[in-house]
């Protein structure tokens, strides 16, 4: 499968002295997501820091772009490689058997109050069969129970805000589910995303859990907002929340125009499947 993705950000830069900013909206390179290649500008004359992190495949880059108008531009070819597996046969770990690198995604973090959501997790999710089911259990209660809400939510909202107030974005589609899941003792992450046929177009957050596919431990893909596949997204980074994979961090008086978001498939194999497949594109 192979999709074109583009973004288009701009900012006015008010500070004197310009203003750093840090992205993170380049795809992901490796394992089940292949760049074929790419394009990055600036209006301003930049040449960018750029930083991938090890464990995660966030590919992180910095410039100081100085007062005035800035428009980052970035499109993308890229090769997507699904695999997917049976649902039945795509189980939970015992925490005994959890790789160490994954526990943190068993804790509670800033935006996902795991701790103090646990008994309504367990209330609600405990006494259902444990493995895929479940997680899509999960996703389905959110889907059913939270409604989605353009503007509903800001940049303080949290999973349990969420929970109260019942209605929210993708992001907060996003953490009440990491909430839950890591309640349950499975670990969850948040990612970001180009997706396929999101509308209206935009970056997308989803959620995934580490669970047991017949060739092991992986990264299963969830989306509770039922608004895209899982086989029509590409990565842009991982983390424990929002927190971590922001698309743009300034730093500095900055006025922040409205993303520009495009995504289309080139080639691709079937129909999107919403609500069944069991899907990693992770690269562990």
């Amino acid at each position: 499968m192979r999709y074109k993705v583009q973004c288009e950000l701009g900012y006015e830069v008010t500070a004197e002295e310009g203003s750093p900013f840090v992205f993170n909206i380049e795809a992901q390179q490796g394992g089940r997501q292949a760049v074929v290649e790419e394009r990055l500008t600036f209006s301003q004359d930049l040449t960018p820091e750029r930083f991938t992190m090890p464990e995660s495949g966030n590919r992180y880059l910095r410039v100081h772009a100085g007062k005035g108008d800035l428009t980052v531009r970035y499109e993308a070819t890229v090769e997507l490689s699904p695999e997917k597996a049976v649902p039945a046969a795509v189980a939970e770990v015992p925490p005994g058997r959890l790789p160490l690198e994954v526990l943190t995604h068993t804790l509670p973090s800033r935006y996902v109050e795991s701790d103090l959501l646990q008994g309504f997790a367990l209330k609600e999710f405990g006494g259902l069969p444990g493995g895929y089911d479940r997680v899509v259990a999960v996703c389905n209660w959110i889907y059913d129970h939270i409604d989605y809400t353009a503007g509903s939510s800001d940049e303080h909202t949290s999973a349990r805000d969420t929970l109260v107030q019942r209605e929210g974005v993708c992001r907060d589609f996003a953490h009440l589910a990491i909430a839950f899941l890591r309640g349950l003792g499975i670990p969850a992450r948040f990612v970001s995303a180009y997706a396929w046929r999101l509308s209206p177009p935009d970056f997308h957050a989803v959620v995934e859990a580490w669970l047991e596919g017949p060739e092991g431990g992986a990264w299963f893909m969830f989306d509770p907002t039922r608004k895209a596949a899982a086989d029509g997204m590409v990565r842009m980074g991982v983390g424990r929340d929002a927190a971590e994979v922001a698309f743009c961090t300034p730093y500095g008086a900055v006025n922040c125009g409205k993303p520009e978001v495009s995504i289309e498939a080139l080639t691709r194999d079937g129909d999107a499947d919403l609500t069944t497949a069991a899907v990693t594109l992770a690269t562990v």
